[in-house]
């Protein structure tokens, strides 16, 4: 394969990097591997601000959710050796869980088609932010407390993390240690991965760990978190470990041949469709290559392991500063290492501009009430928002408009007469119209409305010209939350936003009489909590 050689590749990597190779700004360090060796680490900015230190090759991360394959390759050691099966129901192992009316499988939990709701959106739903303190059980008891699923386990993807916590508590019932423990024994001891570790505690001292940072006016901010860290993304690592990870898939040290394919194994849904996600593991193409990627997001942090492994190429790219896109740096680098391959396919064009200025503004599902922004970045470049979430769009080699993040399905063409047929997971069509303009909200709105699944009551009252949310719930008290009228019954609830979600979409229930009996309500991991009118 033809290469544009080490030197134009450490070049390229600092021209990704230049941004915050500066005095006074966090950074990020980019890895590309080859064929199983490490062949090129560069990185930039401060791993302390405060301590003017910068960022080297030893300097440690939270990976978060790139810790979701380590945990899904602990189950599989497991089910290697008989312990379970990666289709028991759950709740065999962990008998506390709720019956939730239909049977859920570990590998559900591992492939994000179980439809349990995500328990950081139950707690910000509930008025408990990320950078407030809370114990493990506070999160175990957010999931106990449901009685209904986003939907019926394996027919849909949506993305979870209550499902890899507890992967990581049925670890440590059928192994009997914690997970950390069985993760250093039977996976990162072996590996020689010294500078990985499980680290749940937000209070912990982790040696050459890295302070997280958000961009706030022109300087920066600590990032604040409070909750503990699980299965769901509980590891701090670096580049020259995950190196070490990456080396696995085909040295097989660990688990043999067998568990890198297992890992990257896809499934189809009850309709045949398939599942790009695998387990721990997001299978899909970049320029007709197979990849298998994971990003890692938390607050300060960004993660980002791409494989490409028909070229023998993994790149990885992890921050310390909460603005970067690792997912673009990753795969700018991963283009940089394939230059010249034969068969390589090109980067499709997007759209005219005129086109894509014709899309731009708010865009609403009736039947749902969900809504999606798009607009053009100030490089010209489509951008959608929802849920308060912006990401960019790129062309896909089907010629439609596809989402570029990862764990996301997300495409579309550009509409004709008026509607946008939006495809997301399992092969599920949506259709968008045009918001309507210049919109009010539901009269009789006002009101205090109930939901015992989060054991959190919402209070909406007059707040300046409108309404705005003030919620009481199981840890603490929240609000107020702006609410912002969409059109008829649809309307948004503007929450928090340290690093998911800024809105929330909400519909109206009415009764058979017309008279409002409840709010529903959909985020970005939990669709259709409802809130029941009191009085």
């Amino acid at each position: 394969m033809q290469d544009l050689g080490a030197l134009a590749l450490r070049r390229q990597a600092r021209r990704l990097l230049a941004p915050w190779d500066r005095a006074g700004s966090p950074g990020a360090t980019l890895g590309l591997v080859r064929d199983g060796a490490l062949v090129l680490q560069e990185s930039a900015g401060a791993a302390s601000l405060e301590l003017g230190i910068p960022i080297g090759p030893e300097t440690r991360f939270r990976i978060a959710s790139v810790s979701k394959q380590f945990t899904c390759a602990a189950i599989l050691l497991l089910a290697e050796e008989g312990r379970l099966s990666v289709g028991d129901d759950i709740r065999r192992w962990l008998p506390d869980l709720p019956d939730l009316g239909a049977r859920i499988g570990i590998d559900h939990l591992m492939r994000n088609c179980s439809g349990i709701r995500d328990m950081l959106e139950l707690m910000r739903l509930g008025g408990t932010d990320l950078p407030h303190p809370v114990k493990p059980g506070h999160l175990m008891a957010a999931i106990r407390r449901q009685r209904g699923l986003n939907f019926e386990p394996g027919t849909r993807f949506l993305y979870s993390n209550s499902g890899f916590l507890l992967l990581g508590r049925i670890v440590e019932a059928v192994a009997g240690e914690a997970l950390g423990a069985f993760l250093e024994r039977r996976i990162l001891a072996p590996l020689g991965m010294t500078r990985t570790r499980h680290t749940p505690g937000v209070t912990e001292v982790v040696p050459g760990l890295a302070t997280g940072y958000v961009p706030q006016g022109d300087g920066f901010i600590r990032a604040q978190h409070g909750f503990p860290l699980g299965g769901e993304g509980g590891l701090v690592s670096c580049v020259e470990d995950l190196a070490l990870w990456d080396r696995n898939f085909t040295s097989g040290t660990v688990g043999g041949a067998w568990l890198p394919a297992a890992l990257a194994e896809r499934a189809p849904f009850a309709n045949g469709r398939l599942n790009l996600y695998a387990r721990g593991l997001e299978v899909t193409t970049h320029r007709g290559l197979r990849t298998e990627n994971h990003s890692g997001l938390w607050p300060g942090y960004r993660t980002y392991f791409l494989r490409a492994p028909e070229a023998g190429v993994t790149v990885i790219a992890i921050a310390n500063h909460g603005g970067i896109d690792v997912h673009h740096l990753a795969h700018q680098l991963l283009d940089a290492a394939l230059e010249g391959r034969p068969g390589l396919h090109p980067v499709p064009a997007l759209p005219p501009r005129p086109a894509l200025e014709a899309l731009a503004g708010r865009w609403l599902a009736p039947e749902t009430g969900t809504t999606i922004e798009f607009a053009l970045d100030a490089a010209g470049r489509p951008t959608a928002t929802q849920h308060g979430l912006p990401f960019a769009l790129a062309a896909g080699e089907d010629g439609r408009l596809v989402a570029r993040r990862g764990s996301f399905p997300f495409a579309f063409s550009l509409p004709e007469g008026g509607t946008l047929a939006l495809e997301t997971d399992a092969g599920t069509v949506t259709q968008f119209r045009r918001a309507a303009g210049a919109p009010v909200l539901p009269e009789g709105l006002a009101g205090t409305y109930r939901c015992a699944e989060l054991d959190a009551s919402w209070t909406l009252a007059p707040e300046g010209d409108g309404l705005a949310v003030q919620v009481r719930g199981p840890l603490t008290a929240a609000g107020p939350w702006p609410v912002q009228p969409i059109e008829g019954d649809c309307f948004r609830i503007m929450t928090p936003a340290t690093m998911f979600q800024g809105w929330v979409d909400a519909k109206l229930a009415r009764d058979a009489a017309g008279r409002i009996a409840a709010l529903v309500v959909s985020g970005g991991r939990v669709r259709g909590m409802r809130f029941e009118r009191q009085g």
